[in-house]
């Protein structure tokens, strides 16, 4: 098939290199001339595993190719995903800017398009219900001057992509949901992801948009659950590990493992800002959402501990390891390391940061954005080595599992260890003095 993505962020990059390499033809097609150039030669535009080799692979073999023009990309295929980002505005609503300014290009472009083929424009951005139908089609329709089903096609392809593992997840897919505005519509989403695992839910649009909010909700609701569990049994001298693991062994009730391990807070450019657009969602309709509502404190109250257990120290010189809000990406949008390290900085401490996927060059679009907003000094953070931070810190905060920094660790002499992984041998350390791990 001929494709087109538009947005080279983690969701469209990943998107147009898994496709081009399972044989399609794909254009990625992004605002931002940088990450079209990276495409163009080859490079990835993020960090993600396995990505990079796909990248180069499939630019090499003329599968995937990269413009900064619409109607080019939209004349020289048949089916449009649509990746672009839907950040929270300040009040905790969607913004769909992004989405509506694409909705006008695709348009206009499909005004001009001459094909006995209809075009199909699949939305796979997070968005709540009502958005496709109440605000997209209208504008597809107005500036093409065609109707939506008729002479063009329309769905809705919600992502189930985790960064640090997308590739992968893409090929191995939890289940895929098309929202479809027609059967025809369908069917075209249906052909993309031919041969892949996992069931196949084709739903009304409204449906799909909002199985990614029910997902990302769940998730957060378990992460801050786990999280609290962790706080209370840490008090109480318990290991929430082995709570914990008597809670998972129920698989018939407790539904799944996932996501319940205490840990650090959760972070990153959907779970946050999903909860935060549901919520506000909700009490527009003056429904009363308590739970989700206090999921983003609880999540808040969890680095305050962590940042209180530094205070504690009465140390002053920090060094944080991992900055990006998972293992195996560099996201920088709300992590929660992120918003712990601008606190310490605030409060005055001297700190120094570690994250072998953090590189500043490497930083664009709305990654960089963020971090420029919130860490604005960040270059001079950033130790080129985990020795480094060793040598600068007298308290260390673990927020990686990445192998280097984790066989550096000293034991017993050294900086005071705050533990907000559960590094693996966190048993035996907890034992030692100038060790304290979070998640007990």
């Amino acid at each position: 098939m001929k494709i087109s993505v538009f947005g080279l962020g983690y969701v469209g990059c990943v998107s147009a290199a898994c496709l081009a390499g399972q044989g399609h033809e794909v254009v990625g097609v992004d605002v931002n001339p940088a990450k079209v150039d990276l495409v163009r030669a080859g490079k990835a535009p993020v960090v993600e595993e396995r990505i990079g080799e796909l990248t180069a692979e499939v630019v090499a073999s003329g599968a995937l190719r990269a413009t900064t023009e619409v109607a080019e990309a939209i004349l020289a295929t048949d089916v449009s995903l649509v990746c672009v980002g839907t950040p929270s505005a300040p009040n905790g609503s969607l913004s769909t800017e992004y989405l509506q300014r694409v909705a006008e290009q695709i348009g206009e472009a499909l005004k001009e398009r001459k094909s006995e083929t209809r075009h199909t424009v699949v939305f796979r951005s997070t968005m709540l219900p009502g958005t496709c139908l109440g605000l997209l089609i209208p504008i597809l329709e107005k500036h093409s001057g065609g109707t939506a089903g008729v002479d063009f096609g329309v769905a809705v392809n919600p992502e189930f992509l985790r960064e640090g593992t997308s590739v992968r997840d893409f090929f191995q897919p939890p289940k895929t949901v098309i929202g479809e505005f027609d059967p025809g519509s369908g069917d075209v989403v249906a052909r993309l992801y031919e041969g892949l695992p996992g069931d196949v839910f084709r739903v009304p649009i409204p449906v799909a948009e909002m199985t990614k909010y029910a997902d990302n909700a769940f998730h957060g609701v378990k992460i801050g659950f786990a999280n609290e569990l962790g706080a209370i049994c840490r008090a109480l001298g318990l290991d929430s590990h082995q709570v914990m693991d008597v809670f998972l062994a129920d698989r018939k009730l407790n539904i799944s493992p996932a996501y319940l391990r205490p840990g650090f807070a959760f972070g990153g450019s959907c779970l946050p800002k999903d909860l935060r657009g549901l919520v506000y969602a909700a009490r527009q309709a003056d429904v009363s959402v308590p739970l989700l509502a206090h999921v983003l404190p609880s999540n808040a109250e969890h680095l305050h501990r962590a940042f209180e257990l530094v205070a504690r120290t009465g140390k002053r010189k920090v060094g944080l390891f991992g900055l990006s809000f998972k293992p195996g990406t560099d996201d920088l949008r709300e992590s929660p390391l992120v918003e712990l390290a601008e606190r310490l900085l605030g409060k005055g401490y001297d700190l120094k940061i570690h994250d072998a996927n953090v590189s500043l060059s490497r930083l664009m679009g709305a990654n960089r954005e963020y971090i420029e907003s919130r860490l604005p000094h960040l270059g001079q953070l950033l130790a080129g080595s985990v020795q480094e931070v060793l040598d600068h810190a007298e308290v260390c905060l673990i927020g990686t599992s990445d192998p280097e920094v984790l066989a550096a660790l000293p034991h017993g002499s050294g900086p005071v260890l705050v533990d907000l992984v559960r590094v693996p041998d966190a048993a035996a350390r907890r034992a030692e003095e100038g060790y304290v791990g979070l998640a007990w």
